[in-house]
């Protein structure tokens, strides 16, 4: 099957069965390509799950060769807004295409995103008809609490993960995730990486992969 978004596959060994899905959502102006390097390790622990990292549906509009979920050429919460709006019904049609391919119910679908990734994850994972397994993202934020908060579907459990020295989104939109999401009941666990910037280190990558082997029951 094609799928509507261009899709980097990463699939078990012939000698697994498709169990579990991860979606790794990549940030702004990267691609599929760089957010499947998160799959190398996990794959090793995850030996029934296949691994999706499609391609932002849009060019990026500062680095060509890369891609975006939403447009951030200007400074207007409004239009940023609804360009993730239509990003959001973008991938969740993506994430149809992929029940429907793998014939995998959302509950054994993993949300995983980077930066601009993380914020679309966290919003599927809230406005989606049905619960994810889980959320996890690193280095995000949510993009508009008061729109959000409006249109809360589902309370999909997650684990959002955060430098100390990012630079790029700060470290306090990780405790504004948790503060929003506890006043919403979302079932939601942090963790604050010491001396890290915009990327996702090792250490963060290792706890991400603990919390999703055990919701894998793995």
């Amino acid at each position: 099957m094609t799928f509507c978004l261009d899709t980097k596959i990463i699939k078990p060994d012939n000698t697994h069965k498709i169990e579990n899905v991860v979606i790794l959502l990549h940030g702004y102006g990267g691609d599929g390509s760089d957010i499947s390097m998160l799959s190398l390790n996990w794959k090793r622990f995850l030996k029934n799950t296949i691994f999706l990292c499609p391609n932002g549906h849009q060019k990026c509009t500062i680095n060509p060769i890369g891609y975006q979920w939403f447009d951030l050429s200007k400074d207007d919460e409004n239009y940023i807004l609804s360009e993730a709006k239509k990003a959001e019904s973008i991938l969740q049609k993506f994430i149809q295409e992929v029940i429907k391919e793998y014939n995998i119910p959302s509950s054994k679908i993993v949300l995983s995103g980077f930066s601009q990734g993380c914020m679309m994850a966290i919003n599927i994972g809230l406005t989606y008809d049905k619960n994810f397994n889980c959320v996890v993202g690193f280095s995000g934020k949510i993009i508009n609490k008061e729109n959000l908060s409006q249109r809360i579907k589902t309370k999909t459990k997650m684990l959002l993960l955060h430098g100390d020295s990012d630079m790029v989104v700060s470290p306090n939109y990780l405790l504004e995730a948790q503060d929003f999401l506890l006043r919403n009941k979302v079932d939601i666990k942090i963790n604050m990486i010491k001396n890290c910037q915009h990327h996702i280190p090792v250490e963060a990558s290792s706890i991400a992969l603990n919390y999703i082997k055990k919701n894998f029951n793995i």
